[in-house]
Protein backbone atom coordinates (compact mmCIF):
# COMPACT_ATOMS: atom_id res chain seq x y z
CA UNK A 1 0.00 0.00 0.00
CA UNK A 2 1.23 3.21 -0.70
CA UNK A 3 2.44 5.67 1.67
CA UNK A 4 -0.36 8.82 2.61
CA UNK A 5 0.94 11.89 0.64
CA UNK A 6 2.25 13.99 3.58
CA UNK A 7 0.95 17.90 3.89
CA UNK A 8 3.58 20.01 2.19
CA UNK A 9 4.08 23.34 3.97
CA UNK A 10 5.34 26.65 3.04
CA UNK A 11 6.72 28.68 6.38
CA UNK A 12 6.43 32.69 5.49
CA UNK A 13 8.24 34.99 8.11
CA UNK A 14 11.05 37.87 8.28
CA UNK A 15 11.62 36.36 11.74
CA UNK A 16 14.34 33.83 11.26
CA UNK A 17 13.35 32.52 14.70
CA UNK A 18 9.71 32.06 14.42
CA UNK A 19 10.38 30.31 10.78
CA UNK A 20 12.36 27.80 12.88
CA UNK A 21 9.70 27.75 15.85
CA UNK A 22 7.23 26.65 13.24
CA UNK A 23 9.22 24.52 11.11
CA UNK A 24 9.79 22.38 14.59
CA UNK A 25 6.25 22.13 15.61
CA UNK A 26 4.88 21.02 12.16
CA UNK A 27 8.04 18.44 12.05
CA UNK A 28 6.94 16.27 14.75
CA UNK A 29 3.30 15.94 13.14
CA UNK A 30 4.84 12.63 10.58
CA UNK A 31 2.22 13.47 8.19
CA UNK A 32 2.95 17.03 7.08
CA UNK A 33 6.71 18.29 5.90
CA UNK A 34 7.81 21.58 5.44
CA UNK A 35 9.35 21.90 1.93
CA UNK A 36 10.62 25.71 2.22
CA UNK A 37 10.72 28.71 4.18
CA UNK A 38 10.78 32.31 2.74
CA UNK A 39 11.73 35.65 4.65
CA UNK A 40 9.48 38.04 2.50
CA UNK A 41 6.97 37.32 -0.58
CA UNK A 42 8.95 38.20 -2.84
CA UNK A 43 10.97 35.17 -2.11
CA UNK A 44 7.76 33.36 -1.32
CA UNK A 45 6.09 33.88 -4.81
CA UNK A 46 9.63 32.02 -6.23
CA UNK A 47 9.41 28.97 -3.72
CA UNK A 48 5.31 28.61 -4.84
CA UNK A 49 6.02 28.06 -8.22
CA UNK A 50 8.61 25.38 -7.85
CA UNK A 51 7.70 23.61 -4.42
CA UNK A 52 4.31 23.44 -5.12
CA UNK A 53 2.94 23.32 -1.40
CA UNK A 54 -0.78 22.71 0.28
CA UNK A 55 -0.35 25.18 2.71
CA UNK A 56 1.50 28.18 3.36
CA UNK A 57 1.37 29.89 6.96
CA UNK A 58 2.17 33.59 6.36
CA UNK A 59 2.98 36.59 8.46
CA UNK A 60 0.80 39.70 8.93
CA UNK A 61 3.16 42.01 9.39
CA UNK A 62 6.74 42.05 7.66
CA UNK A 63 8.59 44.94 5.69
CA UNK A 64 8.08 45.50 1.87
CA UNK A 65 5.49 43.84 0.84
CA UNK A 66 3.19 42.79 4.16
CA UNK A 67 1.15 39.91 4.01
CA UNK A 68 -1.95 41.00 3.54
CA UNK A 69 -1.28 43.06 -0.26
CA UNK A 70 1.25 39.35 -0.59
CA UNK A 71 -2.37 37.20 -0.01
CA UNK A 72 -4.56 39.32 -1.92
CA UNK A 73 -2.10 38.93 -5.10
CA UNK A 74 -1.92 35.52 -4.37
CA UNK A 75 -5.59 34.67 -3.51
CA UNK A 76 -6.76 36.43 -7.29
CA UNK A 77 -3.84 34.85 -9.08
CA UNK A 78 -2.92 31.59 -7.69
CA UNK A 79 -5.75 30.42 -4.38
CA UNK A 80 -4.14 28.29 -2.01
CA UNK A 81 -4.95 27.43 1.69
CA UNK A 82 -3.42 30.16 3.96
CA UNK A 83 -2.88 29.98 7.88
CA UNK A 84 -2.16 33.39 8.91
CA UNK A 85 0.22 34.14 11.80
CA UNK A 86 -0.93 37.35 13.85
CA UNK A 87 0.61 39.29 16.69
CA UNK A 88 -1.85 39.04 20.01
CA UNK A 89 -2.25 43.14 19.65
CA UNK A 90 -5.18 44.88 18.68
CA UNK A 91 -3.48 46.38 15.52
CA UNK A 92 -2.66 42.53 14.41
CA UNK A 93 -6.01 41.45 15.14
CA UNK A 94 -7.84 44.05 12.68
CA UNK A 95 -4.99 42.96 9.49
CA UNK A 96 -6.23 39.36 10.77
CA UNK A 97 -9.32 39.69 10.00
CA UNK A 98 -8.94 41.71 6.57
CA UNK A 99 -7.00 38.34 5.82
CA UNK A 100 -9.87 36.29 6.64
CA UNK A 101 -12.55 38.44 4.52
CA UNK A 102 -9.40 37.83 1.88
CA UNK A 103 -9.83 34.35 2.01
CA UNK A 104 -7.16 33.16 4.62
CA UNK A 105 -8.45 29.77 6.16
CA UNK A 106 -7.43 30.81 9.33
CA UNK A 107 -5.45 32.38 11.69
CA UNK A 108 -2.98 31.36 14.77
CA UNK A 109 -1.32 33.98 16.99
CA UNK A 110 2.53 33.71 17.24
CA UNK A 111 3.76 30.88 20.08
CA UNK A 112 5.73 32.83 22.82
CA UNK A 113 8.80 32.08 23.64
CA UNK A 114 11.93 30.15 21.90
CA UNK A 115 12.50 26.29 21.72
CA UNK A 116 14.02 25.72 24.45
CA UNK A 117 12.26 27.73 26.52
CA UNK A 118 9.47 25.42 25.90
CA UNK A 119 5.79 25.81 24.04
CA UNK A 120 2.90 24.79 25.71
CA UNK A 121 1.76 21.56 24.01
CA UNK A 122 -1.82 22.53 23.41
CA UNK A 123 -0.14 25.89 21.50
CA UNK A 124 1.63 23.46 19.38
CA UNK A 125 -1.41 21.15 18.83
CA UNK A 126 -3.51 24.33 17.93
CA UNK A 127 -0.70 25.17 14.58
CA UNK A 128 -0.61 21.67 13.64
CA UNK A 129 -4.26 21.04 13.69
CA UNK A 130 -5.03 24.70 11.28
CA UNK A 131 -2.48 23.01 9.12
CA UNK A 132 -4.41 19.89 9.09
CA UNK A 133 -7.46 21.68 8.70
CA UNK A 134 -6.24 23.90 5.72
CA UNK A 135 -4.93 21.08 3.58
CA UNK A 136 -8.50 19.73 3.32
CA UNK A 137 -10.29 23.35 2.92
CA UNK A 138 -12.38 24.96 0.05
CA UNK A 139 -10.56 28.39 -0.59
CA UNK A 140 -13.28 31.21 -0.42
CA UNK A 141 -12.10 34.34 -2.04
CA UNK A 142 -15.70 36.34 -2.00
CA UNK A 143 -14.02 39.85 -1.69
CA UNK A 144 -15.70 42.13 0.87
CA UNK A 145 -17.44 44.43 -1.88
CA UNK A 146 -18.89 41.42 -3.24
CA UNK A 147 -20.79 40.55 -0.30
CA UNK A 148 -21.92 43.83 0.27
CA UNK A 149 -23.69 44.43 -3.12
CA UNK A 150 -25.94 41.31 -2.08
CA UNK A 151 -29.76 42.26 -1.83
CA UNK A 152 -30.79 42.66 2.05
CA UNK A 153 -33.25 40.60 2.72
CA UNK A 154 -36.85 42.28 4.38
CA UNK A 155 -39.16 41.89 7.10
CA UNK A 156 -42.86 41.47 5.19
CA UNK A 157 -44.45 41.64 8.93
CA UNK A 158 -44.33 44.60 11.16
CA UNK A 159 -44.65 41.83 13.80
CA UNK A 160 -41.61 39.66 13.82
CA UNK A 161 -41.58 36.11 15.57
CA UNK A 162 -40.17 36.43 19.34
CA UNK A 163 -37.50 33.76 19.23
CA UNK A 164 -33.56 34.30 20.02
CA UNK A 165 -30.97 33.03 16.98
CA UNK A 166 -27.76 31.23 17.85
CA UNK A 167 -24.67 30.57 15.73
CA UNK A 168 -21.39 28.82 16.15
CA UNK A 169 -18.66 28.84 13.77
CA UNK A 170 -14.61 27.93 13.36
CA UNK A 171 -12.22 28.06 10.38
CA UNK A 172 -13.99 30.26 7.56
CA UNK A 173 -16.20 31.63 9.95
CA UNK A 174 -15.61 35.02 9.85
CA UNK A 175 -16.46 35.43 6.32
CA UNK A 176 -19.78 33.32 6.93
CA UNK A 177 -20.97 35.17 9.51
CA UNK A 178 -20.11 38.54 7.68
CA UNK A 179 -21.98 37.46 4.46
CA UNK A 180 -25.08 36.28 6.55
CA UNK A 181 -25.50 39.26 8.34
CA UNK A 182 -25.00 41.97 5.98
CA UNK A 183 -28.10 40.68 4.58
CA UNK A 184 -30.76 40.81 7.36
CA UNK A 185 -32.29 44.02 7.90
CA UNK A 186 -32.76 46.07 11.40
CA UNK A 187 -36.31 43.92 12.51
CA UNK A 188 -34.05 40.88 12.70
CA UNK A 189 -34.94 38.76 16.20
CA UNK A 190 -31.72 38.89 18.75
CA UNK A 191 -28.72 36.84 17.58
CA UNK A 192 -25.90 35.23 19.98
CA UNK A 193 -22.71 34.14 18.48
CA UNK A 194 -19.68 31.88 19.82
CA UNK A 195 -16.74 32.28 17.06
CA UNK A 196 -13.35 30.44 17.74
CA UNK A 197 -11.37 33.32 18.30
CA UNK A 198 -9.04 34.34 20.98
CA UNK A 199 -9.08 37.80 23.24
CA UNK A 200 -8.86 41.37 20.93
CA UNK A 201 -9.89 39.56 17.88
CA UNK A 202 -13.75 39.08 19.27
CA UNK A 203 -13.73 42.96 19.63
CA UNK A 204 -12.35 43.84 16.37
CA UNK A 205 -14.66 41.36 14.58
CA UNK A 206 -17.66 42.72 16.18
CA UNK A 207 -16.49 46.46 15.27
CA UNK A 208 -15.95 45.48 11.93
CA UNK A 209 -19.46 43.48 11.65
CA UNK A 210 -20.98 46.80 12.98
CA UNK A 211 -19.72 49.17 10.13
CA UNK A 212 -21.11 47.17 7.76
CA UNK A 213 -24.46 45.51 9.19
CA UNK A 214 -27.72 47.35 9.19
CA UNK A 215 -27.68 45.10 12.87
CA UNK A 216 -26.07 46.75 16.04
CA UNK A 217 -23.23 44.19 16.38
CA UNK A 218 -20.88 44.18 19.88
CA UNK A 219 -18.91 42.08 21.53
CA UNK A 220 -20.89 40.77 24.64
CA UNK A 221 -20.36 42.18 27.82
CA UNK A 222 -22.48 40.10 30.69
CA UNK A 223 -26.13 41.28 31.25
CA UNK A 224 -26.59 42.03 27.97
CA UNK A 225 -30.17 41.89 26.46
CA UNK A 226 -30.90 40.07 22.86
CA UNK A 227 -33.02 42.54 21.79
CA UNK A 228 -34.48 42.70 18.03
CA UNK A 229 -31.57 44.07 16.09
CA UNK A 230 -28.81 43.13 18.26
CA UNK A 231 -25.87 40.98 17.84
CA UNK A 232 -24.07 39.79 20.26
CA UNK A 233 -20.27 38.04 19.82
CA UNK A 234 -18.79 35.68 22.38
CA UNK A 235 -15.72 37.29 23.90
CA UNK A 236 -12.90 35.69 23.04
CA UNK A 237 -10.85 33.70 26.14
CA UNK A 238 -14.57 33.65 28.19
CA UNK A 239 -17.91 31.35 28.00
CA UNK A 240 -21.41 32.79 26.77
CA UNK A 241 -24.86 30.91 27.46
CA UNK A 242 -28.39 32.52 27.64
CA UNK A 243 -30.12 33.72 30.41
CA UNK A 244 -34.10 34.69 31.31
CA UNK A 245 -34.02 38.48 32.13
CA UNK A 246 -37.60 39.63 32.51
CA UNK A 247 -39.82 39.01 29.56
CA UNK A 248 -36.65 38.40 27.08
CA UNK A 249 -33.10 37.08 26.99
CA UNK A 250 -29.57 37.95 28.06
CA UNK A 251 -26.06 36.89 28.02
CA UNK A 252 -24.36 35.50 30.66
CA UNK A 253 -20.58 36.21 30.05
CA UNK A 254 -18.50 34.64 32.81
CA UNK A 255 -14.36 32.88 33.34
CA UNK A 256 -14.69 29.15 32.80
CA UNK A 257 -12.51 26.07 31.71
CA UNK A 258 -12.53 25.42 27.92
CA UNK A 259 -15.04 23.03 26.76
CA UNK A 260 -13.83 21.12 23.72
CA UNK A 261 -10.51 22.80 23.80
CA UNK A 262 -12.61 26.00 23.40
CA UNK A 263 -13.13 29.23 25.33
CA UNK A 264 -15.76 30.12 24.06
CA UNK A 265 -17.26 26.93 23.39
CA UNK A 266 -20.27 26.56 20.86
CA UNK A 267 -21.48 23.79 22.93
CA UNK A 268 -21.60 25.84 25.51
CA UNK A 269 -24.46 28.58 24.11
CA UNK A 270 -26.47 26.06 22.30
CA UNK A 271 -26.47 23.89 25.01
CA UNK A 272 -28.05 26.85 27.12
CA UNK A 273 -30.44 28.06 24.06
CA UNK A 274 -31.79 24.58 24.63
CA UNK A 275 -32.21 24.71 28.17
CA UNK A 276 -33.70 28.67 28.34
CA UNK A 277 -35.09 29.33 24.96
CA UNK A 278 -36.56 25.87 23.65
CA UNK A 279 -38.86 26.04 20.74
CA UNK A 280 -38.17 29.24 20.04
CA UNK A 281 -34.40 29.38 19.13
CA UNK A 282 -33.12 28.53 15.83
CA UNK A 283 -29.65 27.29 16.17
CA UNK A 284 -27.34 27.57 13.16
CA UNK A 285 -23.75 25.85 12.89
CA UNK A 286 -21.32 26.85 10.62
CA UNK A 287 -17.85 26.13 8.90
CA UNK A 288 -15.42 25.32 11.02
CA UNK A 289 -12.57 22.07 12.39
CA UNK A 290 -13.28 19.90 15.00
CA UNK A 291 -16.53 18.83 16.66
CA UNK A 292 -17.80 22.04 18.93
CA UNK A 293 -21.50 22.52 18.62
CA UNK A 294 -22.81 19.27 17.68
CA UNK A 295 -23.54 17.92 21.11
CA UNK A 296 -25.50 21.09 22.09
CA UNK A 297 -27.19 21.96 18.22
CA UNK A 298 -29.19 18.01 18.64
CA UNK A 299 -29.96 19.28 22.62
CA UNK A 300 -31.63 22.23 20.59
CA UNK A 301 -33.37 19.90 18.03
CA UNK A 302 -34.82 17.68 21.13
CA UNK A 303 -35.73 20.60 23.18
CA UNK A 304 -38.06 21.49 19.60
CA UNK A 305 -35.84 24.14 18.27
CA UNK A 306 -35.16 24.35 14.39
CA UNK A 307 -31.83 23.58 13.25
CA UNK A 308 -29.19 24.33 10.25
CA UNK A 309 -25.91 22.75 9.48
CA UNK A 310 -23.94 24.94 6.70
CA UNK A 311 -23.47 22.34 3.69
CA UNK A 312 -20.42 20.79 2.91
CA UNK A 313 -20.07 22.71 -1.32
CA UNK A 314 -19.98 26.40 0.38
CA UNK A 315 -17.94 25.35 4.02
CA UNK A 316 -14.49 26.64 4.29
CA UNK A 317 -13.81 23.53 6.62
CA UNK A 318 -16.83 21.25 6.51
CA UNK A 319 -15.78 19.44 10.21
CA UNK A 320 -18.46 21.42 12.69
CA UNK A 321 -21.56 21.02 10.19
CA UNK A 322 -20.25 17.63 9.48
CA UNK A 323 -20.25 16.44 13.02
CA UNK A 324 -23.94 17.62 13.88
CA UNK A 325 -24.69 15.97 10.60
CA UNK A 326 -23.40 12.99 11.65
CA UNK A 327 -24.68 13.18 15.09
CA UNK A 328 -28.38 13.81 13.75
CA UNK A 329 -28.22 17.55 14.75
CA UNK A 330 -29.48 18.91 11.86
CA UNK A 331 -33.45 19.78 10.98
CA UNK A 332 -31.90 21.08 7.36
CA UNK A 333 -28.52 21.16 5.25
CA UNK A 334 -28.58 24.57 3.67
CA UNK A 335 -25.59 26.19 1.38
CA UNK A 336 -24.55 29.52 2.90
CA UNK A 337 -26.54 31.39 0.45
CA UNK A 338 -29.97 30.19 1.32
CA UNK A 339 -28.86 30.10 5.41
CA UNK A 340 -29.97 34.21 5.37
CA UNK A 341 -33.32 33.63 3.18
CA UNK A 342 -34.47 30.84 5.22
CA UNK A 343 -33.57 32.80 8.17
CA UNK A 344 -35.80 35.39 7.30
CA UNK A 345 -38.54 33.13 6.20
CA UNK A 346 -38.33 31.69 9.98
CA UNK A 347 -38.45 35.15 11.54
CA UNK A 348 -41.92 36.02 9.38
CA UNK A 349 -43.73 32.98 9.48
CA UNK A 350 -43.30 31.47 13.09
CA UNK A 351 -43.30 27.92 13.20
CA UNK A 352 -45.21 27.07 9.91
CA UNK A 353 -41.92 28.98 8.40
CA UNK A 354 -40.23 25.98 7.89
CA UNK A 355 -42.63 23.72 6.02
CA UNK A 356 -43.67 26.66 3.35
CA UNK A 357 -39.56 27.32 2.74
CA UNK A 358 -39.06 23.60 2.12
CA UNK A 359 -42.02 22.72 -0.03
Amino acid sequence: MAAAKKIKVLIIDDSALMRQIITAILHEDPDMHVVGTAANPLIAREKIKTLKPDVLTLDVEMPGMDGITFLEKLMRLHPLPVVMVSTHTEKGAATTLRALELGAVDFVTKPHGGLRDGIRPEVMEEIRAKVRAAAGAHVRTVKPEEISALPPLSIRSLFCREGIIVMGASAGGTQAITEILTRLPPQTPGIAIVQHMPPKFTASFAERLNDHCQLEVREAKSGDRLKTGTVLIAPGGQQMALMRAGGGYAVRVYDDEPVNRHRPSVDVLFDSAARIVGAQALGIILTGMGSDGARGLRAMKNAGAYTIAQDEKSSVVFGMPEQAIRHGAACQVLSLERIPEYLMEWANSGEQSEKRFLT
